[in-house]
């Protein structure tokens, strides 16, 4: 069986190849032969009850110079390919949520999507630590001034951060004492227009905030931990932590043991859990990274991993 695979993304021409688990998946997908179909999201379009998009084939090269060419380019309904990878980073702002009421009606017509477009919307990485608070720091989602800063006065060191951001963008601690407090909660809710999560600040960050990756609920036996750089309280590799390979830990386990047929039931075959010491943080669904870094560590292929269990979800 012949696979056409697209795939949605930010424009290729942008990514870091060293660091893009995207990349990694159509490198994979080009291995076994696969037709690889690029997409962008403005690409997409509705008329009458079934979704198109212009589609432009692509060959990939392992190489930083020279990674992608076109070779050619059509537009077609979205249900002739077998599988879509959605793999647009965040902001998840409306334009994301219109993209995923398309793409569910691409999945009507048989096309597979990965992640399902239902609970790429449902599934808010942020918020959905919420269904296992068993597993979580103290949280709180809210909006109001008071509310939030009972909260920080409460744990005494805290998180606060965006419910749609991405790479450690916008995220701050903050102290009860912090001078600065004020402002930095009128900013992240807009003057109390917009909900923010705030979390107890984890110590262990000094140790790692742990990448957990799932394929349809089971966790890689590999973690990638990344360390703040000296002075940062992130570790998210876009502002300069260091990703450091481990393997993955007993407690690590039992959180994604929690997580993981929850993610398998809504359709999210591929994930990230973020763990800070004993707790999940975050639950990665619209494009986890560390493929590429813990392939390299470890000489494994877990992309690889993926497109097996992609290929064992197609119809025949």
């Amino acid at each position: 069986m012949k696979i056409s695979l697209g795939v949605i993304m930010d424009p290729i021409g942008s990514i870091n190849t060293k660091k893009d688990s995207t990349f990694a998946m159509l490198l994979e997908a080009q291995a076994r032969g696969w037709d690889i179909c690029y997409m962008e999201q403005g690409d997409l379009y509705l008329q009458d009850d079934r979704v198109s998009a212009r589609m432009r084939m692509l060959e990939l090269a392992d190489n930083p110079q020279h990674w992608f060419h076109f070779t050619g380019e059509r537009t077609a309904p979205l249900d002739t390919l077998n599988v879509i990878l959605m793999r647009k980073d965040p902001p998840f702002d409306m334009e994301y949520i219109y993209c995923t009421y398309l793409l569910e009606k691409a999945e009507a017509r048989g096309v597979l999507v990965v992640n399902s477009p239902a609970s790429l919307r449902d599934c808010n990485e942020k918020l959905f630590t919420s269904w296992f608070p068993h597993c979580c720091p103290p949280t709180l989602v809210a909006r109001g001034h008071e509310r939030i800063l009972s909260f920080v006065e409460q744990q005494g060191d805290v998180i606060i951060k965006p419910l749609g951001g991405m790479g450690g963008a916008s995220i701050f601690r903050v102290r009860s004492n912090d001078p600065n407090i004020n402002v930095i909660i009128e900013t992240l809710t807009q003057g109390g227009q917009q909900f923010t999560m705030a979390q107890r600040y984890l110590p262990e960050i000094k140790l790692g905030d742990k990448r957990v990756l799932l394929i349809d609920g089971k966790p890689i036996p590999f973690v990638l931990a990344r360390i703040p750089k000296p002075g940062e309280t992130r570790g998210n590799l876009a502002v300069g932590g260091r990703g450091v390979g481990q393997e993955i830990s007993e407690r690590d386990r039992w959180i994604a043991s929690q997580v993981g047929p929850e993610l398998k039931k809504r359709g999210i075959l591929f994930a990230g859990l973020d763990v800070i010491g004993d707790f999940l943080t975050e639950v990665n669904v619209t494009s986890p990274t560390c493929i590429r870094e813990l392939d390299a560590q470890f000489g494994i292929n877990i992309s690889a991993q993926l497109l097996d269990r992609i290929k064992e979800k197609l119809r025949p």
